[in-house]
């Protein structure tokens, strides 16, 4: 089958694409053929080995042989384990891969009711609403954002700043902040003011105009959702006894947590974002786009028409 290999660390021309062995699913796994999956955030800093944590994780001066990037996917399932009774052959699911990753493939396994979703993926029928090319830009994003507002405990009446407003975590975070009864303001360029406005967002602050932690106004819950700001240049604008959120120490994904996304998908009470869409022969360009930091939501690949 083809896939995308990242063989060493750096600059988005170390993808490769090139011919692997077509996984076969064991009895707790369903083999699903991909039809898109996302050029996430998370998969250019595993690239770039930047947090240098990354290293720990995938290997320390190289990626670990065969590394297929790739952290959210959508498609069908193609055939099922002995063991799996809750999907069968047929059936369009999206999917987060877990550290395992491999979403930049045409085919991926995975494990049904696994015991640790965050390192061996977590998949759900897809939500009936959503087109293939929007679906796989929800899982990773859209888990992350939920996992740290239950984290900040967000309710009814607080207020949240948002750093970052215009990605992928930002524009779930907005939807599902709005969901719980917050007053959000969106920290992002003037250029998607109408974006975040659109999605839920009360109040919006230029960051290229202005510093958001010296406006004078104070927060329930400050997420710095690009990871570029800190607890400590945010505690002025916290709060006494607010909460500083930057995806760190968050709880573990769960089925439940998917489910819930995709109640609230079919619901119409959140939607992906969708910027741009590349086929997978551009993955290099794909990843070159969403390093230039200014992408809005989610850069989907088309992996299998």
């Amino acid at each position: 089958m083809k896939a995308v290999i990242c063989a060493r660390y750096g600059p988005p021309d170390v993808l490769k694409i090139t011919q692997v062995e077509k996984p076969v699913p064991n009895n707790n796994e369903v083999l699903i053929k991909t039809a898109a999956a996302t050029a996430h955030i998370g998969d250019t800093r595993i690239r770039r080995a930047d947090p240098f944590p990354v290293r720990l994780a995938f290997g320390l001066f190289k990626p670990k042989k065969n590394l297929i990037p790739g952290m959210e996917i959508a498609g069908i399932i193609e055939s099922v384990g002995n063991n799996v009774a809750a999907f069968k052959p047929g059936d369009a699911v999206f999917a987060f891969t877990g550290f395992g990753l491999g979403g930049y493939a045409e085919y991926r396994c995975l494990p049904v009711k696994n015991g640790n979703p965050e390192r061996n993926g977590l998949i759900a029928l897809k939500p009936g609403n959503l087109s293939c090319d929007k679906r796989p830009a929800v899982p990773a994003g859209a888990l992350t954002a939920l996992k740290n507002l239950q984290k900040a405990d967000i309710r009814k009446g607080q207020s949240i700043l948002i750093n970052g407003a215009s990605g992928s975590l930002g524009t779930y975070a907005i939807q599902l902040a709005k969901y719980y009864g917050a007053n959000v303001t969106a920290v992002c360029s003037a250029g998607n003011f109408e974006l975040v406005l659109s999605l839920g967002a009360d109040k919006v602050i230029d960051y290229t105009r202005e510093d958001f932690t010296k406006t004078g106004d104070r927060y329930d819950v400050v997420y710095d959702a690009v990871m570029k700001s800190s607890r400590r240049r945010c505690k002025p604008i916290l709060k006494t006894n607010g909460v500083f959120l930057n995806n760190s120490h968050l709880e573990k994904m769960t089925e439940n947590d998917l489910l819930f996304l995709k109640d609230l998908i079919e619901q119409n009470k959140l939607r992906p974002v969708l910027d741009r869409t590349y086929s997978l022969n551009d993955i290099v360009e794909a990843h070159r786009y969403v390093d230039q930091g200014h992408k809005r939501g989610n850069v989907a690949i088309t992996i299998c028409e």
